[in-house]
C-alpha cells in the first residue's frame, strides 16, 4: 500500500505582509490537504472550522470515501463486492487486520469469538438494575464501559498487539450477546445464552427470538440483509462516532471506553438515529392517513416544515451506494417475510415517488441506507429505540480498527483550538455590593 506523499506544491498564506509557506499532501486516492501542522507555531493564528467539515483528523488507510462520486471502500474493496461476496465477520476481520482472511484465519477468528460470545457472569443483573424506561443506547455505552471492571487488562495505556487482538476478540464476540440482552430486558424475556451451534449472524437472531429448549429456525434471507446491513455500517471514514473514539482513545482511554463513547455519540439523532426518525415519520403519515401524495406535495412545498426522513445525504452527493445495495436485500426481506404492514405500505410508497419524480432526482433526494435499514428492522419486529443499537453493532469493528490505527500511529492527544468570544478581562465585584 502507497504512503501519503508531500507534493512539490506548497501554499502561501499572508498575514500582514509576512508570508508563510505550507506543503501540499496527497492520499493515495489523489487527496490533496494543506498541511497546516506548524500554523500556530510559524504565526500564532490558527483556523476556525465550525464542525470540522473541512479539516483532515488524521491520516487513515481504513475506508475510502468520495461523497461525489458515490464511492465507498474498505482497505481498498468496494462495498459493492464486499456485499456480495464477503461475510460480516470477513469485513470484521479485513478493517482490523488490513487483509482479507484466507480460510485457515476466518475459521480461527471464528472459534476466538464463539469462545468469547457468553457475557461475564453479573453483567444480566446490571443489565436489570437500570430503570424499566431507561433508554436501549444508554444500557449499551453503560455496560461497556462497566465491562473495564471484568477486563482490567483493557484499560493498559499501551496494549501490544497481541494484547490489542485479544480486546477486539472480546468486543466483536460480546456484542451481539449484550445487544440481544437489552433488546429481551425491553421486552420482559429471559435471556437466551449463545448457542455454539449458530453462526455470528444467525446466533445473534437467536439470543433476540429463540426459546429455550425449543427449535429455533430463521429464513435464510434475513441472515443474508442482516449479514450485508452489518457490512454496510462497518464503517465510513470519520464520522461524529468514529472521531469520538480516536479523540476520547487519544487520551489512552481504554478501548471498552473509547467504544462506549462512540455509543453515544451515534445515539444523536442527526447521527445513528437517522433511521428511527424514518419510522416516526412513516407513523406520523399513517396516524394522519396514510396519504403518500399529501406529503410528497409537502415535502416539495419550501414554505412546508415538513421534511422527509431517510432521503439525501449529507456526505453521498449523487448516490449513497449502500442504499443501492440494501434496496435490493429490504426487498427480499419483505417478500420471503411476507408482511402486510400498512407502515411499510407507505414507505414503498415515498420511495417510488423519490425514485421516479423528477423534482426529486434532479435535487439527488433519494432514499438513503437509512430509510431501507429503518424498514428492515421494522419487518424483523425490532422496536425503533433499538435501531441505533443495530447500527453499533455493525459498527463496531470500524470503531476498534479506527482506536488501534490512531494508538499504533502514535497519534498526540485531540486538543482542538478554539476563538474565544466571551468577556474580557474584568474586576471581581463583591456579591454584597451589587
Amino acid at each position: 500500500m502507497s504512503k501519503i506523499a508531500e507534493l512539490n506544491e506548497t501554499v502561501e498564506l499572508s498575514i500582514n505582509g509576512q508570508s508563510y509557506s505550507f506543503p501540499v499532501i496527497v492520499g493515495t486516492e489523489n487527496e490533496k490537504g494543506i498541511d497546516i501542522d506548524s500554523l500556530r507555531a510559524k504565526t500564532l493564528y490558527i483556523t476556525l472550522d465550525s464542525g470540522f467539515k473541512n479539516t483532515g483528523s488524521c491520516k487513515s488507510a481504513i475506508t475510502f470515501l468520495d461523497g461525489e462520486e458515490g464511492i465507498l471502500r474498505y482497505r481498498g474493496y468496494s462495498i459493492e463486492e464486499l456485499a456480495e461476496k464477503a461475510s460480516f465477520l470477513e469485513v470484521a476481520y479485513l478493517l482490523y487486520h488490513g487483509e482479507l482472511p484466507n480460510s485457515a484465519q476466518l475459521e480461527a477468528f471464528s472459534r476466538e469469538l464463539e469462545a468469547e460470545a457468553a457475557l461475564p457472569a453479573g453483567v444480566d443483573k446490571i443489565i436489570d438494575s437500570f430503570p424499566q424506561d431507561t433508554h436501549p443506547m444508554a444500557m449499551l455505552s453503560a455496560v461497556l464501559s462497566v465491562l473495564t471492571g471484568y477486563y482490567p487488562e483493557s484499560v493498559n495505556p499501551n496494549p501490544d498487539g497481541k494484547l490489542a487482538e485479544k480486546l477486539y476478540i472480546q468486543l466483536l464476540a460480546k456484542m451481539p450477546t449484550l445487544c440481544a440482552y437489552i433488546y429481551r430486558r425491553g421486552q420482559g424475556l429471559p435471556y437466551l445464552p449463545p448457542n455454539p451451534n449458530f453462526a455470528y449472524c444467525e446466533n445473534f437472531l437467536y439470543m433476540m427470538y429463540g426459546e429455550a429448549g425449543k427449535p429455533f429456525r430463521v429464513n435464510p434471507t434475513v441472515v443474508e440483509a442482516l449479514d450485508k446491513l452489518l457490512i454496510l455500517h462497518a464503517d465510513h471514514e470519520q464520522n461524529c462516532s468514529t472521531s469520538t473514539v480516536r479523540i476520547v482513545g487519544s487520551s489512552q482511554a481504554s478501548v471498552y471506553s473509547s467504544v462506549s463513547a462512540g455509543v453515544s455519540a451515534l445515539w444523536g439523532p442527526l447521527h445513528g438515529g437517522a433511521n428511527q426518525q424514518v419510522i416516526e415519520m412513516l407513523e406520523a403519515i399513517k396516524a394522519d392517513g396514510g396519504d403518500t401524495d399529501k406529503y410528497i406535495a409537502k415535502a416539495k412545498d419550501k414554505n412546508d416544515n415538513f421534511r422527509l426522513s431517510g432521503f439525501g445525504h449529507r456526505v453521498y452527493k449523487n448516490f449513497d451506494p449502500r442504499a443501492t445495495i440494501i434496496k435490493k436485500a429490504c426487498d427480499d426481506v419483505l417478500s420471503a417475510m411476507g408482511i402486510n404492514d400498512p407502515v411499510l405500505t407507505i414507505a414503498k410508497g415515498l420511495e417510488q415517488a423519490a425514485l421516479n419524480d423528477t423534482y426529486f432526482k434532479d435535487r439527488k433526494l433519494y432514499p438513503n441506507v437509512d430509510f431501507y435499514s429503518g424498514i428492515i428492522y421494522r419487518a424483523l419486529g425490532i422496536p425503533t429505540e433499538m435501531f441505533t443499537v443495530m447500527f453499533a453493532l455493525g459498527r463496531l469493528p470500524g470503531w476498534v480498527s479506527q482506536w488501534k490505527e490512531m494508538r499504533d500511529g502514535g497519534e498526540p492527544i485531540g486538543r482542538p483550538r478554539q476563538i474565544y468570544t466571551g468577556y474580557t478581562l474584568r474586576p471581581f465585584t463583591d456579591l454584597n455590593k451589587r
